[in-house]
């Protein structure tokens, strides 16, 4: 007992004197508590040796990640994933594990062991990219966004993993491999569907009958509780404690409590996954390095080199700029815990032997050291791999032909919430206006609408150019991307001194900053912030002060109904509570030849119609509607949908 204890409480002081080491540098803590293990363990120093508690303490941390986990990929956060980012991240992590155990299989690792090693290497760090990021002022940027979620949902493709790389460790046979991964995979549809019909029916109401106790004893017992039992439910099953847990955090992401379940179990997940990095930590073999070294290394080139290649084709494809891309790449590249996990299950489960295992951690571990400087040097890196006068000259030649024909308008650098707002203000005065934007499918969705909205980067000097810079009045830099508001202004003012900017910024930490670089005015965010960005850009227009003020009065008795629908797109993240969705009408649809409040639309839920290239704001309800027609409609996501249905039906 007494060498039980020495050995926990020197676990936890070194775990905190290395929490702050890493904390003051900077780096990633799960790495603080990896070194714990390296260096305790029994191959180095040996004052900590694994006699099954910290293994099993370790599988509970797994146990509560995958619970959290859920609760954040509830059904409908997976439904709202749908689009770019799923088919993103389930390709990415589907052909990195391809491709990386081809090779390992060529180079003579068992077929087994080389899907697990693909699927260790397919995993990223969500930790240390958001927190690279956020050091960097990128986590807003479009590539930061795209490769922080890729990440994201990484985390749950790989619960498919923790159910059949279990199964590899104990097959022989191709047969015997297909037998189990499907009765496997039909444990865990049994499991899923058990959890969440019992869940559905027991959860909420058990739930609430505790929280009306206002106990945080009773509260988390019971969250420790559901968890738990979730996962004994699959373990009986004979699959992973994690899985259910990760079921249970599904059901329980769609219920009112869950914000409440995850803050209660976040400071039992955090504590128990430091006791899952160290564990690993004391897998690592220093006497093997001298034999793996060089095979790690290569892995971990191997791992970033096609993370970055792949991840890049695939967000070149989706329609982003070519820089953008190979950044995307070089984010998502780096390994990651959750690879780390996968790493710990293919052990136990026999599916990876000593070597390969250790050959597979150091090249993770080798990777968390490269990939923090991979993304801080993704810019100057992704600028030398792209050819940016061709790209350029292509988008400028299609952008071009709408945009030649402006003249002393505003420019609109990011057509998101607080871009759209200014926008469409801009168009309710007649004041001539165009948008840049780097989310394809928002573009696209405005487009359709009728909007002057382009896709390009406002960074580039010929985006700026064929946007009519040198005719503009006005420039507005919407987003809260501080780095790249500088970039911009530095182009800006060496091309135009004295065209009037004005910024958006998140908050006032930067102000110097931008006022340096050369902004006119800098407004801060939120709801208000769009309001009053309309109103700086229309005074500066020369608009009436008593019309300026009257516009004011009108959209906050209003409750800004200019300002809360917006488009949804596919990378910004969460949805609005209203939206703007363009529908076009086909021909011998049920809604042509009908006026708006036939239809049951006169109550404003049709913000304009697009005919024949003109744009008609906020329609009469006795408008008819034609063949050609695009509506652009207005309210929440489930207002959308049955008016869309009822316009397109035949």
């Amino acid at each position: 007992m007494e060498h039980g204890l020495a050995q926990v409480l020197l676990l936890l002081g070194a775990a905190i004197a290395s929490f702050l080491v890493c904390q003051r540098l900077r780096i990633p803590t799960s790495l603080s508590y990896l070194a714990v293990g390296v260096l305790l363990g029994p191959p180095i120093i040996g004052l900590v040796e694994d006699d099954g508690n910290i293994h099993l303490f370790a599988e509970f941390g797994i146990v509560f990640l995958l619970f959290t986990i859920g609760l954040n990929y509830s059904l409908p956060q997976l439904h709202a994933l749908r689009g770019q980012v799923l088919w993103l991240g389930t390709a990415q992590v589907g052909l990195t594990t391809l491709v990386v155990g081809l090779l390992a299989w060529l180079l003579g690792a068992h077929p087994m062991a080389a899907f697990a090693i693909g699927a260790i290497f397919a995993q990223s760090s969500t930790t240390l990219i958001s927190k690279q990021l956020s050091d960097q002022g990128e986590e807003n940027s479009p590539h930061g966004r795209l490769g922080t979620a890729m990440s994201v949902f990484q985390d749950v493709t790989a619960v498919p993993l923790i159910v059949v790389i279990p199964v590899l460790g104990t097959a022989v046979g191709a047969a015997a491999i297909g037998l189990l991964i499907g009765t496997a995979l039909a444990k865990a549809a049994v499991a899923t569907l058990l959890v969440f019909f019992l869940g559905r029916w027991l959860l909420r109401p058990l739930f609430r009958v505790v929280a009306r106790q206002r106990s945080a004893e009773a509260f988390t017992l019971l969250v420790l509780f559901v968890s738990l039992s979730a996962g004994s439910v699959t373990e009986v099953l004979g699959l992973s404690l994690a899985f259910g847990a990760f079921l249970a955090g599904m059901v329980l992401g769609e219920t009112e409590f869950r914000h409440q379940v995850e803050a209660t179990i976040r400071p039992f997940r955090d504590v128990l996954l430091g006791l899952f990095f160290i564990g690993i930590g004391m897998l690592f073999e220093p006497s093997a390095l001298p034999d793996v070294w060089a095979w790690a290394l290569g892995g971990a080139v191997v791992m970033l080199a096609s993370k970055t290649l792949l991840v890049a084709a695939l967000v070149r494809r989706a329609g982003m700029p070519l820089e953008s891309a190979w950044r995307t790449g070089l984010i998502v590249a780096v390994g990651g815990e959750f690879g780390l996990a996968l790493l710990a299950i293919s052990i136990t489960s026999g599916a990876l032997d000593q070597f390969q295992s250790q050959v597979a951690f150091t090249a993770v571990l080798f990777s968390f050291i490269l990939g923090p400087l991979l993304i801080r040097f993704s810019g100057p890196i992704a600028r030398a791999l792209t050819p940016k006068q061709r790209e350029s000259a292509s988008e400028a030649m299609a952008i071009g032909v709408g945009t030649e024909s402006l003249e002393r308008h505003v420019i609109v650098c990011g057509y998101g919430r607080i871009g759209q707002s200014v926008g469409h203000i801009l168009e309710q005065q007649g004041i001539a206006w165009g948008a840049m934007d780097l989310d394809l499918a928002k573009v696209r969705q405005a487009r359709q609408a009728g909007e002057p909205v382009f896709f390009g980067d406002a960074s580039d000097p010929a985006m700026l150019e064929s946007m009519g810079l040198d005719r503009a009045r006005l420039m507005v830099l919407s987003n809260d991307d501080t780095a790249a508001s500088l970039r911009v202004l530095g182009l800006v003012r060496a091309r135009h001194p004295r065209l009037p900017v004005l910024v958006r910024t998140r908050d006032d930490s930067q102000l110097e900053a931008l006022r340096e670089a050369g902004a006119t005015e800098i407004v801060p965010e939120t709801l208000e912030a769009g309001l009053m960005i309309a109103t700086h850009v229309l005074d500066r227009l020369h608009v009436a002060p008593g019309r300026i003020l009257e516009l004011v009065e009108e959209q906050r008795a209003a409750r800004y109904p200019l300002l809360r629908a917006r488009f949804a797109g596919e990378v910004e993240g969460a949805t609005p509570a209203e939206q703007l969705s363009p529908v076009a009408l086909p021909p011998g649809c049920n809604a042509c030849g009908k006026t708006l409040q036939e239809l049951g639309l006169g109550d404003g839920a049709a913000a304009a119609i697009v005919r024949d290239g003109e744009r008609l704001l906020d329609p009469a309800p006795g408008t008819v509607l034609a063949e050609g027609d695009t509506v652009v409609l207005r309210g929440t996501e489930d207002e959308v949908a049955r008016a869309a249905s009822l316009l397109q039906g035949a």
